[in-house]
């Protein structure tokens, strides 16, 4: 008989996450499990935040009344709905406010929807428990299945959050240590924790458990969906950025970045650099856009800079199209948020990616861009530098050394025969090493051990250590 999951991620869908959920759900159901995925919802919404568009097989909990009322995060949920998830990132003005600025009545309405949520999933006779970060689903799951083992899968926000309190928390965040303390407990209670192998030391640290009870689990890549393809490059770029434009300007809708012909065609006709993901701090994209305007004037043919994300509406310090504008650079074009599965063209359409992320702790878009061969440029730190090969399949520099990002762009762009010679190895790496039914294996080996409960816990180990 099939092992039962339920998997639950807090979320809409929106960030690297839920990529690996959906994934990861599939990959188990293709190995016969037996999985109910629970996710949060803009249900209705045009843009990616509605689970059902993007998982298939979801039972949706739906935020679209509470972001409707007055206070999203005080909104009394109703069955299928519930209170406007909280951020592990702190931006001002947004309706899903930082956890550690939320009070224990609003962290209890979020345990009260969510275990009403997972109650309907059948939590309770559920073989295991796979839930995405640490959030109140944790809490919501100790009420509804006390039982049922849970396996937490970290994606390294919450870390960041909890790097922040450790360093002292802004003073808005209120309740800081209160909600430090609960993920350190859900991450204690945890069966095991999967953890990115660049991020097993930080987890130890910041949640204060033992190595024993941690996996070290890469992401991966569907190595088919993203591969080498053919591509009329200029039609392209020219429907992306004129015809159908989707790039976003500081608190202006989709689309309100434009560009002509012009800037298309000469995208076409040289070497494009790409970025891939969110616009929020950690991702350094301000100094991406400095390294490049260093770069562009030892560029031997033109070359440009295409940052492809960012959720619209959603951006932390400064907007990159104002970074761009204030350090002078041009040559900086915005795309807009895409799916992923339209992320294969755009790297098809370009040459090299370029991440100058601080604290990356995978790096999904790395190892999806490697598998279409592109070679990528990053920062030597926790993900990158465990998945990049240096002088192989791309270039790590230090981190914060801007001249040495602008090197590796100016030797990449210089040179494309050996551009082309680290693309077609980092195809090959990610391949071998990230594809997603040998990670999707891997964790249900994980879950099997703990349903026939051998390995020992988390929670055991720490007891064994004398800790509470």
């Amino acid at each position: 008989m099939a092992h039962r999951v339920v998997s639950a991620i807090l979320f809409s869908p929106r960030g690297g996450s839920a990529h690996v959920a959906r994934a990861l759900a599939r990959g188990l159901r293709e190995l016969e499990w037996a999985v109910t995925l629970v996710s949060g919802s803009v249900t209705g919404s045009a843009s990616l935040g509605d689970a059902e568009r993007f998982y298939g097989e979801v039972q949706a909990v739906d935020f679209a009344p509470a972001l409707a009322s007055e206070y999203p995060l005080r909104f009394e949920a109703a069955p299928g709905t519930a209170p406007m998830h909280p951020s592990f990132e702190d931006r001002p003005g947004e309706p899903d406010q930082v956890f550690a600025a939320l009070d224990d009545l609003a962290f209890e309405r979020q345990v009260q929807a969510w275990a009403h949520a997972l109650a309907q999933a059948g939590a309770a006779n559920a073989d295991v428990l796979h839930l995405h970060h640490l959030t109140p689903i944790h809490a919501a799951a100790e009420r509804v299945a006390p039982a049922v083992p849970v396996v937490t899968q970290l994606h390294g926000t919450e870390l960041l959050m909890l790097e922040e309190i450790a360093a002292g928390a802004p003073a808005g965040w209120r309740y800081a240590d209160r909600w430090a303390e609960r993920l350190q407990s859900w991450a204690r209670r945890s069966a095991r924790l999967l953890v990115a192998p660049a991020g097993v030391e930080r987890a130890v640290r910041l949640l204060d458990v033992p190595p024993e009870g941690i996996v070290a689990l890469p992401n991966g890549a569907d190595v088919e969906l993203f591969k080498p393809r053919p591509i009329d490059r200029a039609e392209f770029w020219r429907r992306v950025l004129v015809d159908h434009p989707q790039g976003w300007l500081p608190g202006a809708a989709p689309g309100s970045a434009r560009y002509g012909a012009g800037d298309a065609a000469r995208l076409a006709d040289g070497v494009v650099i790409v970025y891939v993901g969110r616009f929020t701090a950690v991702k350094a994209l301000d100094r991406l856009i400095a390294a490049f305007g260093r770069a562009r004037q030892r560029f031997d043919v033109p070359a440009g800079l295409v940052l492809v994300g960012g959720h619209p509406g959603e951006w932390e310090g400064e907007h990159p199209f104002e970074a761009a504008a204030r350090l002078g650079v041009p040559d900086v074009y915005l795309t807009g948020w895409y799916s992923q599965e339209d992320l294969p063209t755009f790297y098809a359409a370009s040459d090299v990616m370029a991440i100058a992320s601080r604290r990356e702790q995978f790096g999904q878009v790395i190892v999806e861009a490697m598998a279409c061969c592109l070679p990528v440029i990053a920062v030597r730190s926790l993900g990158p530098a465990m998945i990049i090969e240096d002088g192989r399949t791309g270039w790590l520099v230090a981190l914060d050394d801007e001249p040495a990002l602008a090197e590796a762009m100016v030797q990449a762009v210089n040179d494309p025969r050996e551009r082309r010679r680290r693309g077609e190895l980092a195809r090959t790496a990610a391949a071998e090493r990230f594809s997603w039914p040998s990670i999707a294996a891997r964790l249900a080996s994980v879950l099997t051990e703990v349903v026939d409960g051998g390995g020992g816990s988390v929670r055991s180990a720490v007891r064994s250590r004398g800790e509470r």
